[in-house]
């Protein structure tokens, strides 16, 4: 078997199985309950194809019905679980997170690169709230206005980053949000040749985070970890001088302890 990713259409595609798990990814903490015609619009299906799935899912027990209402039931953590189980170094990066946030009084992070987002896998929160959404593991954020994104991004061959600039739709979040497609890939440059990626204020005001890569003693990217803060608080100058050196020790800690 080889890497090559299958495409809609491809013989060995099951449509079926990417739908029932479309249908699964419809739920987020804004729509945690929806109708059989929410499910259809969300998704793009028809009535009947969102009916066929949403029984079956219900079948499975992966989904509950109220009504005319379905939500997912906790019977999905376990797809979580196994991911997280098969990941034993999470537990270290846990520890390293949480020793972050326990110094220095900030939320902390790892993240991996999925498509054109970022997803939460691991985090440490702190007290105090920093954006309008709750961020907590499997939240998903555009990849190219985060730290972490951006470090991830610069971890791919000069094609990949021309490929995802061709396909990515870039949107001023905010009055810092860089546009230019042409600034963005001299960015990505400048956190590939540096090692690290400071994100001030462009995907929600006021917040400023700074990110580096983790890799496994083999060499393998684990992903990015960062520290977020708020722009009130804390400088830039603090967020290089202090900051960015405990996460690059949190790493270099990871890359000892984690195969």
């Amino acid at each position: 078997m080889n890497d090559q990713v299958l495409k809609s259409g491809d013989r060995d595609y099951v449509g079926a199985l990417a739908s029932g798990l479309a249908v699964l990814q419809a739920f987020d903490a804004e729509r945690c309950r929806m109708t059989l015609s929410e499910v259809a619009t969300r998704t793009g299906m028809d009535r009947a194809k969102a009916r066929r799935l949403l029984l079956t899912l219900h079948a499975l027990g992966f989904v509950k019905r109220n009504g005319r209402q379905f939500e997912l039931t906790p019977r999905v953590l376990e797809l979580g679980y196994a991911y997280q189980a098969s990941n034993q170094y999470r537990v270290v990066i846990q520890q390293q997170l949480e020793d972050i946030t326990e110094e220095l009084g900030e939320s902390s992070s790892l993240a991996v690169l999925d498509a054109d987002d970022v997803v939460y896998v691991v985090r440490s929160s702190a007290r105090h709230r920093l954006m309008a959404i709750t961020l907590s593991v499997g939240t998903r954020l555009p990849a190219v206005y985060t730290s972490m994104g951006r470090v991830l991004l610069a971890q791919l061959s000069e094609a990949d980053v021309g490929a995802f600039f061709e396909r990515v739709k870039l949107e001023a979040f905010t009055a810092f949000s860089i546009t230019n497609p042409a600034a963005l890939k001299q960015e990505i440059d400048r956190v590939r040749k540096n090692g690290y990626a400071i994100v001030d204020q462009e995907l929600d005001s006021g917040l400023r985070s700074v990110a580096v890569p983790v890799f496994a003693r083999s060499g393998e990217l684990l992903g990015a970890i960062n520290i977020s803060t708020n722009a009130a608080r804390v400088d830039m100058a603090r967020l290089a001088d202090v900051y960015l050196p405990r996460l690059q020790e949190a790493a270099a800690a990871v890359s000892k302890m984690a195969h």
